[in-house]
This record gives structure tokens, sequence and C-alpha cells, in this order.
């Protein structure tokens, strides 16, 4: 159990290296060949175009031939993404840099289910902890993402295309660890799918619909803000190098709670720990208020990761509860797929937005959808507590 968890954590770790060296320099890379500014975040948008479109096949499949398979077929795409992405800035098509970004956002398809792969070879004692050592992962990503990125930026004449080679030479590295795993195939599993309730009759659950919206939450709101920073700061007469370290301090900020999120979660409740999360990504929004200054971008962005931690694994381990074993393909993929389309509408948008209001009255306008998630967290507790209370 143990080591499978490690394997998972070291693909984890990998994966995210690749994601957050293409976020890091992709928008910064579409700005110097898209036509107009607007596009340039079209990179960024296609690889979670990538992730939405393939998330539900990906889970479905792995559902009959098995996670390993699934998961080391995902690195391949990843290194498929690296070199069209390179091909692409080389010859200064924004069309081939946003394929090979949308065969990344395939690739994170496929990664996306390393923490329910975690959940799935571990005890329920174990679970939460697990999911979250997984997700801890992302802190060497935190560090060598945004410095590989910049390595990579001059690395050829053709600015940032080194980057995306790294991209591949990191995806292959991610292939290797995979073929490692030893999960088995689910093969009654994949039999008994039929045996499961309609996929409606598990989405509307009120568990399962509060779980997605403050993933989706999180993630919208991070991606938002973290396609839009780069640009930001450039904006502001920031360099390359400011940008890559708030870039790695906010992957810091994601990753480094996941030690111990898995155990606030089983000693104040998973619902708290979400309205914990709410409440720190309303903190950023409030650090972006400060100015626009190195220090406030990067203060705003470690909450940004902070926040986006905890409603993200609270709201994986609290969907896990939602399901059967034999239904879980068609319900983690359905979760998966609508968070990668709301990350999909937040990056794509996030060079107009940033364009039309700024930086601060971008984050502003955040608000109202941190509002809507603390009362539908507020609600199931309460429905939760009500549920609890009646008689038998």
């Amino acid at each position: 159990m143990h080591r499978q968890v490690f394997l998972l954590a070291s693909a984890q770790a990998l994966f995210q290296t690749v994601s957050v060296l293409v976020m890091t320099v992709g928008a910064l890379a579409g700005a110097k060949i898209a036509a107009r500014p607007e596009l340039a975040t079209l990179p960024i948008a296609a690889m979670f175009l990538g992730t939405a479109v393939v998330t539900f096949p990906a889970s479905m499949w792995m559902t009959r031939v098995g996670r390993r398979a699934g998961f080391v077929l995902g690195a391949l795409l990843g290194v498929a993404g690296g070199i069209s992405g390179a091909a692409g800035i080389w010859a200064g098509s924004l069309l081939l840099l946003s394929f090979g970004a949308f065969l990344v956002g395939a690739y994170q398809a496929f990664a996306q289910f390393y923490r329910f792969a975690a959940g799935e070879v571990s005890d329920d004692a174990f679970r939460p902890r697990a999911i979250s050592l997984v997700m801890a992962g992302g802190v060497v990503a935190a560090l060598a993402g945004p410095l590989v990125g910049r390595y990579g930026a001059n690395l050829l004449s053709a600015e940032y295309a080194g980057s995306f080679l790294l991209v591949a030479l990191v995806s292959m590295s991610g292939a290797g660890v995979l073929l490692g795993l030893r999960i088995p195939a689910p093969k009654a599993e994949a039999a008994a799918a039929g045996a499961g309730r309609p996929l409606p009759a598990v989405v509307l659950q009120p568990a399962y619909l509060v779980a997605l919206f403050g993933a989706a939450t999180g993630y919208g709101i991070m991606i938002l803000a973290m396609t839009a920073t780069p640009l930001a700061l450039v904006h502001h007469h920031h360099d390359l190098s400011a940008a890559a370290t708030v870039i790695q301090l906010h992957v810091l900020g994601m990753s480094l709670p996941s030690f111990f999120t898995g155990a606030l979660i089983a000693r104040f409740g998973v619902l708290r720990v979400m309205l914990a999360g709410v409440l720190v990504l309303a903190g950023h929004v409030v650090l972006t208020l400060t100015g626009t200054g190195f220090g406030s971008f990067a203060s705003a962005l470690v909450l940004l990761g902070v926040g986006w931690n905890f409603l993200y694994i609270g709201g994986t381990a609290l969907l896990t509860t939602t399901y059967a074993p034999m239904e879980r393909g068609k319900a983690q993929a359905t979760n998966d797929m609508t968070i990668f389309v709301v990350g999909l509408i937040c990056s794509f948008g996030a060079a107009a937005l940033l364009q039309v209001f700024g930086w601060q009255m971008m984050n502003l306008l955040l608000l109202p959808w941190l509002g809507l998630a603390a009362l539908a967290l507020v609600w199931l507790g309460w429905r939760n507590r009500k549920l609890l209370s009646a008689p038998a």
C-alpha cells in the first residue's frame, strides 16, 4: 500500500512539474506568436480543453485495462505534447503550440486519477492521508516547474522552445516511474459496472454536488488567477525571474499543506476544511488589493494555493463517499471532466478579463463565486446534522 502511494506521489511530482512549467511559460510563449493579446492564453486553454475532452474516456478505459496502462499512456501523450509545443514555437505557429498543450492536457486527464488510485490501494484509515500525500508530490513541482521552464526558455534560439522539449523529457521520466505500479486491473469491477446506479442518481446526491462545486470553485479560481499572473507581472514591469518565483511560491502553497490536509480532515471534518479553503481564497482576493508590487503578488498567490488545496483535496475526499466501487469510473470522470471544463473557461477568459478589468478588479469579481461555495458547504453541514438528529 505504502509503496504504491509513494510511486503515485513520485508520478504526481513529475506530472505537476510539466503542468506548472506549461502554466509558467505557456501564456508568455503564446504572447510571442499570437496575433492579438487576447489570444496569449490560448495554449493554456487548449491544455484544459485536452483534459476536459479526454477525462471521461480515460476513466472508462481504465476500468477495463487497469490504472497502470492508462497512466503510462497519459505520460507518453505528455512526451508528444512537449515535442509538438516546441515545434510550434520554432515554426511560430500558435495552432501547433496549442495542439502540443492539448496533448499535455490529455496527460493531465490521466494524471488526475493518481489521487483516486491512491485511495483505491489504501485502507479506510489511510485513505485521506494517501490522497494528501500524492498531492504533496507537487512540492517538487513547485521548485522544479518554474525553474525548468526558466532554464529552457533560452536553451534554443526560439525562446521557450527548449522549455517544451524539457516537458517531453520529464513526461518520459513519469512513464518510467509508472511502469513500477502494481494496481490490479479491475476485471470484476468492469463487469459489474452495469449493476451500479444510473449516473444521474449518483451525481444528483447533495454530497456529490457540493463536493463537485467546492472542488470546481477552488480549481476555477486558482486557474483564472494563476493563468493571469505571469501576464499581470510583466504588465506591471516585473521580469520572467519574478514571475517564476511567484509561481514557485504559489505551487508550494498548493502542495505543502497536503502533508497535513488529510489529518485536518480526519480531525475537523471535510466540510470545515473546505470552508476554511473558501475563507483562504477570500484572503487571496484581499491581498491582491494591496498593490502590484512583488510582495503583494507573492503573498496573494501563496494563499491562492492553500485555498485550492483545502477545497480540492476536501472535495476529492468527500466525493469518494458518494459512490460504490462499481460506480467509480463514471462518478470520478464526471467530477473531473466538469472541473476541467470550468478550468478551460477560466484559463481562456483570463487574458481577456485581465485586459478589460485589470489584475485587482478581476480578482474582486471572484467574491460572489466564493460566497456561493460557502453557502453550499454550510447548507450540506446543516442538512447532514438534521438527518443525523432525525428519528430512526
